[in-house]
């Protein structure tokens, strides 16, 4: 395998070596396949675009009870730390909208999304399907959650955004097609690659994974799914304890799921590692949009995590989401927050990706 880092010293890389690799490993010129919508040259993104921030105060409609970690203070944390940033007044602020039914429905089964309504409307606190939990609201803003990523898809491939960074809750990965589990209704990030496929005409999408956590129900959607590739780094074993790499796809899917799973303790060279095996298999691949579970629980000082990663590892795997897209997909990246339970900590690396977006 071409690792980006020499497996010998890898931490005495520079950022700025580093990333040279990884341009250079990207191979050469790409163009898009045609689409009868999108046509856009890969090499070169439209200059002069925002970054758009997709966020409202619906997402914090959604709040269970008993002080789970997954809560309404991450919202505000987030945005605090953004408005707080010279950057904050170059982004391009966007309303999420309500996702419809249609939407919805390409990736979850109609059976689970009338279980999900009935048992939030009927006051349940808990998702009989696993460990979500729920108030009367959370049934909305889990409908605004996916519609915002569906708002920046049509911002960012129609033109009005370079790229895009979603501030919205309840996050999604873990919700698979009949399940909700894991503090996700709605699987935000697969709903968002259905969406690109279905009304901007795309055939190729690279979801990205970089949460603590395995997104499972990532995964499971797209698991025999020749159209989307699905990459993730996580901290094994760990909840939900799937994502081992022999788990590669299956049918047309097979080779589409490329898992990286990380011991305890694991935190720039090993992200390094694993971001060095996803940029060979993109040349294979040639994405057309590459959309990012940006969970922050990876980071130190996670209280659901225990992987190392600093605010600068942040912008460093962000630069290289950013040069795959430049190589592949015309710059879009569309990226939306998934965990990161430390308020501060959150703040901070959320803060620092999206200001290295803005810099695209």
């Amino acid at each position: 395998m071409n690792y980006f880092v020499p497996r010998t010293t890898p931490a005495a890389t520079t950022r700025r070596q580093f990333l040279a690799a990884a341009v250079a490993a990207l191979g050469s010129t790409a163009v898009l396949r045609k689409s009868p919508k999108l046509l856009l040259n890969a090499e070169h993104p439209v200059p002069g675009l925002p970054t758009a921030l997709v966020y409202g105060p619906v997402c914090k409609s959604h709040l269970p009870d008993g002080g789970r970690p997954e809560c309404p203070q991450r919202y505000d944390a987030v945005l605090r730390a953004l408005s707080a940033r010279s950057y904050f007044s170059a982004l391009k602020p966007l309303e999420p909208r309500r996702a419809s039914d249609e939407d919805i429905l390409a990736c979850h089964a109609e059976n689970y999304l009338r279980l999900a309504r009935r048992e939030i409307k009927s006051g349940a606190t808990k998702l009989s399907t696993g460990c979500t939990y729920v108030c009367r609201d959370s049934l909305k803003a889990a409908y605004y959650a996916a519609g915002a990523a569906c708002v920046a898809v049509d911002a960012v491939l129609g033109g009005q955004a370079k790229n895009a960074f979603c501030l919205t809750r309840p996050p999604g990965h873990h919700a698979s097609a009949d399940r909700g589990t894991g503090f996700c209704i709605f699987n935000n990030v697969a709903i968002a690659a259905r969406y690109a496929q279905r009304k901007h005409g795309l055939h190729k999408v690279l979801i990205v994974d970089w949460d603590v956590h395995h997104g499972n129900g990532t995964q499971d959607i797209f698991y025999e799914d020749g159209s989307v590739f699905f990459f993730s780094t996580h901290q094994a074993p760990w909840y939900p304890w799937t994502g081992s790499k022999e788990e590669t796809g299956r049918g047309r899917g097979l080779g589409m799921t490329l898992n990286c799973p990380l011991v305890r303790g694991a935190g720039r060279r090993e992200f390094l590692a694993a971001f060095g095996r996803l940029t060979d298999a993109m040349r294979r691949f040639r994405p057309e949009l590459v959309l990012l579970s940006a969970g922050f629980d990876a980071r130190h000082g996670d209280p659901l995590g225990r992987l190392e990663l600093t605010d600068d590892d942040y912008i460093e795997l962000t630069d290289l989401v950013l040069a795959m897209a430049r190589q592949h997909a015309g710059g879009r990246v569309i990226s939306i927050l998934e965990g990161g339970y430390s308020l501060a900590g959150l703040a901070c690396a959320s803060a620092a990706h999206c200001g290295r977006l803005e810099q695209g």
